[in-house]
Formats: structure tokens, C-alpha cells, sequence
């Protein structure tokens, strides 16, 4: 019996070294080999029977005939959500790593605006000396909207900054992380009583356009919205309106309909708006690896892998 060989796809070709150097393969014989473009996936996919990979090409999937497992190179997998994958390969995520990235960066956020940063920032370019008072992040309520094992890191994080955390979940089942969770179809109770709401629900059928006009409505006029989901789960026609109109306090944005976000967008105009090049919870070779190895001692042993995704749900 062959051993099964490992395809890295990733588009910079460095990046792609490093994973592979990075690879435990767990029995003899087994082999792993890198592709960073189009051209060089389509060469070697062939014979593959395990693939790693980052925002892999899938239309070149009609020749991965040997094909049974896919690594996603992260936590979002809709992007291999493509019927080019057949039913019966293995699509597994990366999970329990991104939760304390994703936690400090909401935090540090929430900070910024509370300290007025980004008012003494100016105030400092421009050599002027204007005392103006920050409040306090303490006593404030974050609003977690997914409350997976990234939204249970960032209310851990939150309620040690003395913040009330509350969450929205599909099941609305109770969480020891988070005072009070509430299903979907009672998101609007929970934005309401917010000061920020955090997105890190994964993109699917069902939180596509998840916040919109009615949902943004229902945010105080001083609160602020932080994406680190996924563009779509936002709709950014309503959302741009709803900062022009000041119908919340403002947004941070690291995700995006589209990325790059285009240089001439109306976001980067919006002052209650700040941006981010979608760096929230970044996916580190050396973070991300040691669960691909794992995974890939399980399959090598024919035991279930971990992280495994369920297609009909979409995550």
C-alpha cells in the first residue's frame, strides 16, 4: 500500500517552506511537497492524498483523484465550501489557537476608544495641548455574537477587564463565560443593551447579512461594532449608513465583501470607522502546524481527526 503523500499549497512560496520544514510526517515512506501557485498545485495534486492548504485554487480539485483529506490552513472554511470537493474527502478547520489573538485585539479596540487614542494622536500631530476626559472600559457591555471557542476567550478576557459580557448563540444555551446568551431570533434584545457588539460567527447561510438596518438600529447611538468574522455577515451598505447617520458610535473593521478592501471604498473616508487588513487572529505556521501534525497522526492510525467540518452547517 502507497503511503499517503502531503501537498502544501500556500501563495508565498517562503511561507510554504516554512510549513513544510514545520511537518512531522508519522511513518516511513510518506512524503510532503510544496505548491504556491495555480500551475504548480495542478502538477502535483494528482497523486495527493492529504492536502494542507491556504485559499487553495478549486477549480484545479477535477484532478485530485486521490484526494481524501483537506487541512485548512484556519478557522474559516468557506472558501472550500465548493461542490469541486467531493462528499467523501475530509475537510478539517484549525481551532484553539485563535481565541487569545482575536480576545486582545477586541480589548485593545475597545481600549482605544474609551482612552480616546486616536483624539490625542491628532491632538499630538497638530502640538496642541487639550485635556479631554476618557471613560471608563470598566462596567461597559460587550456583546459577543458567536460564542465558540473564540467568543468564549474574548469574554473571559472582557469580564477580567471588568466589563458584562453577554452572547448570542444558535443554540441560546447558557454559557459560564457570559451573563446572559440569547438565541438569534432575540439579537436585537442583546444589541440593545451593548456598548460593543463583537462578530466571530463563522460565514454561512444563516448569519449571511446577520446584522443589517433593523439590527444596527437597535444598537445605542454610542455603541460600536467590531467585525472579526467575516465581511459578509455585515451588511455594508446598511453599516456604512448607519455610521454616516450616527445611528451607532462607530466601527472596527478586519474583515471585509471584499479584500483587499478597494483603495477608493467609503470606508477608509468614515472618521468612526478604523480599519484593519483582516490581522485579528493571524494563522502562525509554528500556531497551526502542531494540529495539522496531530490530525495527521490520526489519519495515518485511521483514527477520527479532530476539527472536522460539518458541511451542511458550514462550519
Amino acid at each position: 500500500m502507497t503511503a499517503p503523500r502531503v501537498l502544501v499549497f500556500h501563495p508565498d512560496a517562503t511561507q510554504a517552506g516554512v510549513y513544510v520544514d514545520l511537518i512531522r510526517l508519522p511513518r516511513r515512506g510518506m512524503s510532503v511537497r510544496a505548491a504556491s501557485t495555480a500551475e504548480e498545485f495542478a502538477t502535483l495534486i494528482g497523486d495527493t492524498e492529504i492536502l494542507y492548504g491556504w485559499k487553495v485554487p478549486s477549480t484545479i480539485y477535477s484532478r485530485a483523484k486521490m484526494l481524501r483529506w483537506v487541512q485548512v490552513m484556519g478557522a474559516g472554511i468557506e472558501r472550500f465550501l465548493v461542490p469541486e470537493i467531493p462528499p467523501h474527502v475530509l475537510l478539517t478547520r484549525i481551532s484553539g489557537v485563535f481565541g487569545p489573538w482575536m480576545a486582545e485585539y477586541t480589548l485593545a479596540w475597545c481600549l482605544r476608544v474609551t482612552q480616546r487614542m486616536e483624539l490625542f494622536e491628532r491632538q499630538q500631530r497638530e502640538h496642541r495641548w487639550a485635556p479631554v476626559d476618557p471613560f471608563l472600559l470598566r462596567g461597559t457591555t460587550l456583546c459577543i455574537v458567536g460564542l465558540g471557542e473564540i467568543g468564549r476567550h474574548i469574554a473571559r478576557l472582557a469580564r477580567r477587564a471588568g466589563m458584562r459580557a453577554i452572547g448570542v448563540t444558535r443554540s441560546g444555551k447558557q454559557s459560564p463565560d457570559a451573563e446572559r446568551t440569547y438565541r438569534p431570533r432575540a439579537i436585537k434584545t442583546a444589541l440593545a443593551h451593548a456598548d460593543w457588539v463583537v462578530l466571530t460567527v463563522p460565514l454561512s447561510d444563516d448569519t449571511r447579512g446577520l446584522i443589517g438596518e433593523s439590527e444596527l438600529a437597535a444598537m445605542k447611538p454610542s455603541a460600536w461594532l467590531i467585525n472579526i468574522a467575516r465581511g459578509p455577515v455585515v451588511d455594508e451598505k446598511a453599516l456604512i449608513a448607519a455610521l454616516r447617520a450616527g445611528t451607532i458610535g462607530g466601527a472596527v473593521l478586519d474583515v471585509f465583501d471584499e479584500e483587499p478592501l478597494p483603495p477608493d471604498h467609503p470606508l477608509w473616508t468614515l472618521e468612526n470607522v478604523a480599519i484593519t487588513p483582516h490581522i485579528a487572529g493571524p494563522s502562525l505556521a509554528a500556531e497551526i502546524t502542531p494540529i495539522f501534525n496531530d490530525n495527521l497522526r490520526r489519519y495515518v492510525a485511521g483514527r477520527p481527526l479532530r476539527f472536522v467540518v460539518n458541511r451542511r452547517r458550514g462550519y
